[in-house]
């Protein structure tokens, strides 16, 4: 064969698919730390929202992008975090009587004008630190 005699042709039963063990079978979920159930993510997981909600009550800003849009394509959201959720945040201006649900595919970036809460509430464990880069 021309190219140096490799093959691209799938191996005989290989349809191209990543194979994985049945339901059920093995280990009871190979790679979940101790203490979890399979599928399960760990407590120390952080997202987005869970940041949000441990800094619920505070002042922020919210950067968001809305593609298609002709009025306008960036808006800055200014307020009060009174809520978030995995797809959305939930923003009030208590001085205009404004509340802004907006949702997370718009927010580009979230700027605080003070320290932010970050430490997990789950157990008496601090989280790790690691010394800097």
């Amino acid at each position: 064969m021309p190219g140096g005699g490799q093959s691209f042709y799938p191996a005989p039963g290989a349809q191209g698919f990543p194979q994985f063990p049945p339901a059920g079978a093995g280990g009871g979920g190979a790679g979940a730390p101790a203490g979890m159930a399979p599928g399960q993510l760990p407590l120390e997981q952080s997202y987005i929202e869970n940041i949000l909600r441990l800094n619920k009550g505070k002042l922020c800003t919210v950067f968001a992008t809305f593609e298609g849009n002709n009025k306008w394509n960036a808006k800055e959201f200014t307020g009060i975090i009174e809520a978030a959720g995995r797809d959305h945040v939930v923003l009030s201006d208590p001085q205009a009587g404004t509340r802004w649900l907006i949702p997370m595919v718009a927010v580009d970036y979230i700027q605080f004008p003070e320290e932010i809460e970050y430490e997990y509430p789950y157990g008496s464990s601090a989280p790790a630190t690691f010394p800097p880069r």
